[in-house]
């Protein structure tokens, strides 16, 4: 059984809200949101499943998931577009759930750029401190400040027409940033771009954040961008939170089928646990026994689990290992420096194997029974996922 993410390359050098239930303590200092208990229900269909989350300052934190997820129900609730069912809403220290947009301290950044087109980029960007009173020369003082941290300077005087995408876009991050707000929300603001735009605007956001120092909640399907930018991803399903934690645990520590599935490429081998000991889960499956580290939980004789070893930690081997599986090449795919071997196993499954793209590997086993190998340290003991 495999999983394949959606494609990438890596990357290069408002409306008010109703009062808030019972008022219990503020969030610490330290914590920008702090999500306490939230749902969203509509009708019978419950949206989001009591949300707990907490957000640090200046904390850049993604919430990754599929369509339907929560995601931006999520993001919308903190904005106060729309309203909890029950929880609470605390924002940079002080019960937020029954305040209306303008009064929570934040800006947002959206897909759509949301620029006005009759406005040069200067207007653009000066519209909400205009708004806010500022006076002219403290205006144009803080408009210059931000088209030199953007590197826009040069198209002050154009209208949003005559901008790339990416220009656009970051022109709408810089209306949004040049007041200051405690807390930026973005909810797929990388979306209508092209593949070297948005990876070029990833950089951007990336080197704004670490500048600026702002905290950031980012909304987004797509799972490299969560590992490029984030400090902290929150993977959702189903109107519930997964898995939470930085990106490199989420890759190598994924705690669920969904999590290691919907973030990289995943081969999942499913089984029944034979023996626990020292340390070791012996799993029996369809291609045989295989040894396996044990997880950080109770793990008992019997149970179903499911093997996930990432096709980076396998290698194409003419020996058998315990820890190795038979099969012929069905097909190969060059990826620029990799290569990726699907591999037809004896019962009819398929795994990937990912290998460094050399002269003349890549066809060097295509004709005969292979093995693909890995490391026993390199395999990961996830529970079965509940039944459909």
């Amino acid at each position: 059984m495999i999983s394949l993410p959606a494609s990438a390359a890596p990357m290069p050098a408002p409306m008010p809200a109703a009062a808030s239930a019972a008022t219990v303590a503020v969030a610490p200092a330290a914590a920008m949101v702090e999500l306490r208990g939230i749902t969203k229900r509509y009708g019978r269909f419950e949206a989001l499943q009591r949300i707990d989350l907490s957000i640090a300052k200046g904390e850049f934190v993604t919430l990754l998931g599929p369509s339907g997820s929560g995601k931006t129900t999520l993001l919308n609730l903190i904005a106060g577009m729309i309203v909890p069912s029950s929880g609470q809403i605390v924002i940079d220290g002080r019960d937020a759930t029954g305040l209306p947009t303008n009064r929570r301290g934040l800006g947002m950044v959206f897909q759509n750029y949301a620029l006005m087109p009759h406005m040069t980029v200067f207007e653009n960007i000066a519209f909400p401190l205009q708004v806010r009173g500022l006076p002219k020369s403290e205006i144009k003082r803080k408009v210059a400040d931000v088209l030199g941290l953007i590197q826009l300077g040069h198209v002050a005087d154009r209208r949003p027409r005559e901008l790339s995408g990416g220009q656009q876009q970051r022109v709408s991050l810089a209306r949004c940033i040049v007041y200051n707000p405690a807390l930026i929300l973005m909810d797929e603001p990388l979306g209508a771009l092209d593949k070297k735009l948005r990876e070029q605007m990833q950089l951007e956001i990336k080197r704004l954040h670490a500048e600026l120092g702002i905290t950031m909640l980012y909304v987004t399907h797509d799972q490299d961008e969560a590992l490029t930018m984030s400090d902290r991803i929150v993977l959702m399903n189903s109107g519930r939170i997964e898995q939470e934690g930085p990106p490199d645990a989420l890759y190598f520590k994924p705690k669920t089928v969904f999590s290691a599935e919907f973030i990289g490429s995943s081969n999942l081998i499913p089984g029944e646990v034979e023996a626990v000991e020292n340390g070791i889960v012996t799993l029996r499956t369809g291609l045989g026994r295989f040894p396996v580290p044990a997880p950080d939980r109770p793990v008992s004789t019997g149970e179903s689990a499911v093997l996930l070893v990432r096709p980076e930690n396998m290698e194409l081997s003419d020996r058998a290992d315990p820890t190795s599986v038979a099969g012929r090449i069905e097909d190969s795919i060059l990826l620029g420096g990799v290569v990726r071997h699907f591999v037809r196993c004896t019962d009819g499954s398929t795994v990937i194997v990912q290998e460094l793209n050399q002269p003349g590997r890549a066809g060097a086993h295509r004709d005969g029974v292979v093995r693909a190998r890995w490391n026993a340290e390199h395999g990961r003991l996830l529970p079965s996922p509940p039944a459909r």
